[in-house]
């Protein structure tokens, strides 16, 4: 995978990435999903969730350089452009990049809402948790961005601990690895 030419981005580790794509198997996710990669950088999460079975995956990022790695990275692992299925019968995966600020629009929706969404945001942005901070509102736009079964996963600093719940998401499980933690959310059945 290619990296851009700037620190803003924070590649996640494979081993990381590997734990991570276990514990959200056992949650049935993402083979067969609509898949998020919200502030994507170079599409880590994103690829990943393709590689996996996703069936498409929007990815969301504002930075210029990193798009332009982001989209050689997409067309290296073969899933840009529209879905088309081979000889074999099995269907190549889609994607879409989508240049934004995630803190403004969230997951954009199409014809379908997302299963899986990945929010990614620099450490800085996710500091302050508290209801009205950045993460926050985004949290609750996701409320409607987000299918019935579906469910978010936040990357943040170990030390960060997210709300019990933003509008109708509820926090299911929180891991940590190293320096960094994720919290699995889902909308609560109440």
């Amino acid at each position: 995978m290619l990296s851009p030419e700037t620190d803003v981005s924070r590649p996640i580790t494979d081993r990381v990435k590997e734990s991570l794509f276990n514990i959200l198997w056992n949650y049935g996710f993402p083979e067969d999903k609509i898949v998020a990669d919200l502030f994507c950088g170079v599409g880590s999460l994103g690829l990943e969730s393709l590689s996996r079975g996703a069936k498409f995956v929007t990815f969301v990022e504002k930075d210029l350089k990193i798009v332009a790695t982001l989209k050689k990275n997409i067309g290296k692992a073969g899933f840009a452009g529209p879905s088309t299925v081979s000889r074999s019968g099995r269907s190549n995966r889609e994607s879409k990049v989508v240049k934004a600020d995630a803190f403004k629009i969230g997951a954009p929706v199409g014809e379908q809402k997302y299963d899986l969404i990945f929010v990614d945001p620099p450490y800085s942005a996710t500091r302050e948790t508290k209801v009205g901070s950045s993460l926050s509102k985004l949290l609750v736009l996701l409320n409607e961005q987000l299918s019935l079964d579906g469910i978010v996963v936040v990357r943040t600093e170990k030390r960060i601990e997210l709300l019990e719940q933003y509008g109708r998401l509820e926090v299911i499980e929180r891991r940590q690895w190293g320096t960094m933690a994720v919290t699995i959310l889902r909308r609560s059945s109440k």
